[in-house]
């Protein structure tokens, strides 16, 4: 997958000259989607250039667009070349103040790898929330994956968050079984036969898992949203104002909140 940032529909129209032809967008995300050869283009309502499809073909149109001077390139990191059947787990939601735990699993072969690839799997963080729903929608359909969503609840009763950790790691992977697992390190990591930091720019396998989580995490933070009846924040720097409507409304932060977190204590004292 090759990703150009800051390009408007207008920045394509020189494509077309160039024999790219234009398709139907497929979401309400999608601004523009063109196909070239064997290359999908699609542009985001963000602004956000994708091109899926094999590596040689995807890297001869990312040339093309560069020497137009069509947005900017971004770097992405290649994955490793692995052989056999690898399961990546990754996790979400573990330093957001809402929300508790999801831990995801994707286990793949050379021809999911593949699949994987073409699709433009890629580390959760660089794509927005809606290409992760979508991306995950379609990481489902190619490959076998696992995922645990742990609720606040379940999470401020069970208590040590890396034991946590290490038994949804192992518990996703387990499902998957036959197959080398995969783990993003993590402080306490003990489970997975390769525990590597920033495995999701390594292992396209924990990537895709890293996308997956996240789209659990939006899922559970949507759930939380309803169930509160306001919009709870992503992440722990924004919230004070959040913390302090559930307080208002006297609602149960146990089912909200990870009340070990600091900046939760002081709104129950």
């Amino acid at each position: 997958m090759v990703v150009f940032t800051n390009v408007t529909e207008k920045d394509l129209e020189r494509l077309y000259q160039k024999g790219f032809s234009k398709e139907e967008p497929k979401t309400i995300y999608e601004e523009v989607r063109l196909r070239y050869k064997d290359v999908n283009l699609i542009l985001y309502n963000s602004g956000k250039l994708l091109l899926h499809g094999k590596e040689d073909s995807v890297n001869q149109v990312a040339e093309i667009i560069e020497k137009m001077g069509v947005g900017e390139r971004v770097k992405v990191e290649k994955f490793r070349k692995e052989t056999g059947w690898i399961i990546g787990s990754d996790e979400s939601l573990k330093g957001d103040t809402f929300g508790g735990l999801v831990v995801a699993a994707v286990k793949a072969d050379d021809k999911g790898r593949a699949l994987l690839q073409e699709l433009g799997v890629a580390d959760s963080k660089t794509l927005s929330d809606k290409e992760i729903i979508l991306m995950a929608e379609k990481i489902r359909k190619i490959v076998p994956c696992e995922v645990k969503s742990i609720l606040p609840l379940e999470y401020n009763q069970n208590g040590e968050v890396t034991k946590m950790l290490n038994h949804l790691h192992q518990e996703t992977a387990n499902y998957l079984t036959p197959g080398k697992h995969v783990v993003d390190k993590y402080p306490g990591c003990n489970v997975g036969d390769i525990q590597e930091e920033k495995a999701e720019s390594k292992y396209v396998e924990v990537a895709a898992a890293s996308v997956l989580a996240r789209a659990g995490a939006l899922n559970q933070l949507n759930y939380l949203s309803t169930k509160a009846g306001f919009n709870v924040p992503k992440g722990s720097t924004h919230v004070k104002l959040a913390l302090a409507e559930l307080k208002e409304r006297r609602l149960e932060f146990k089912e909200f909140v990870k009340t070990s977190f600091s900046n939760v204590r002081e709104f129950l004292l």
